[in-house]
């Protein structure tokens, strides 16, 4: 390998060289395609926030890449930071402030050990009959809403006036399309830890392109599409959010023995 190749080019001369596909690796990885084309391309803006450095690192020990061998090239990649040098004023300010919490700490224990002079008084039994039992909590006022609930306790409800209830939640980025039983259509960019919830009239279809870092939450119940990552899904969903599966494929057809009446006219 170059010393002075970059991290992406000594990826992909690594990958080369094992006679690996970029498809391959990234079915390997779990890894969408466009993640690995970035990083031999050293394309590291393409890449989420924070995961360049992870990422590279997960491709270099799948093709056995020694990254410590090539550190002037690994400094380039975003998310080094170099640690500030100690600052002695700080760390004295640190023993002072640990110091006065031992302390306080000490203080609280003898108070608690050491009973004070009314601790070992017992009550008045006057002072206990006067204040009786605790009274009991209020019931909580009727709700007026349409769709009552018990505080913040129970969920959304998961089909209503407005719609089903849709709940997508992306781990990678993936773009989301719903086709709408009136004919309006919705997009969106998932990206990871934006969760995407809406109502939608049924029926209605949700196509994604990358499924498989998707997790799909349709009128309160878990659709397990079944995909990979990088692989598209499209399902379609009925008024009240049920999904209609497709049929399974049909057998093939099996030849039927002749029967035996069959058989005795030969």
């Amino acid at each position: 390998m170059r010393l002075d190749a970059s991290v992406g080019q000594l990826l992909q001369e690594a990958r080369v060289a094992r006679g690996l596909s970029r498809e391959a690796l990234a079915h390997d990885l779990k890894l969408p395609l466009r993640c690995i084309e970035a990083i031999e391309g050293d394309d590291w803006d393409s890449l989420p926030p924070g995961r360049a450095r992870p990422l590279a690192r997960q491709m270099a020990e799948r093709l056995e890449v020694d990254l410590d061998l090539h550190t002037g090239a690994f400094h380039d990649v975003p998310g080094s930071v170099e640690l500030p040098p100690p600052d002695p004023r700080q760390e004295r300010l640190e023993r002072v402030v640990m110091g006065l919490l031992t302390l306080a700490s000490l203080a609280v224990i003898l108070w608690l050990v050491v009973p004070g002079p009314n601790l070992g008084r017992r009550p008045e039994r006057a002072r206990a009959l006067a204040v009786g039992p605790a009274p009991l909590p209020s019931p909580p006022p009727p709700a007026t809403g349409p769709n009552p609930v018990l505080g913040e306790l129970l969920p959304e409800a998961p089909v209503t006036d407005a719609g089903i209830l849709v709940s997508l939640r992306a781990v990678d980025p993936c773009e989301a399309s719903i086709q709408a039983g009136d004919g309006s259509q919705l997009q969106h960019s998932l990206r990871v830890s934006e969760p995407w919830r809406l109502r939608v009239k049924g029926p209605f279809s949700l196509s994604l392109d990358n499924a498989g870092v998707v997790t799909v939450e349709v009128a309160g119940h878990r659709i397990l599409h079944g995909q990979s990552v990088g692989a598209a899904w499209t399902g379609q969903f009925d008024a009240e959010g049920n999904w209609l599966k497709p049929p399974p494929p049909a057998p093939p057809d099996t030849p039927v023995p002749p029967s035996d009446s069959e058989s005795d006219s030969e």
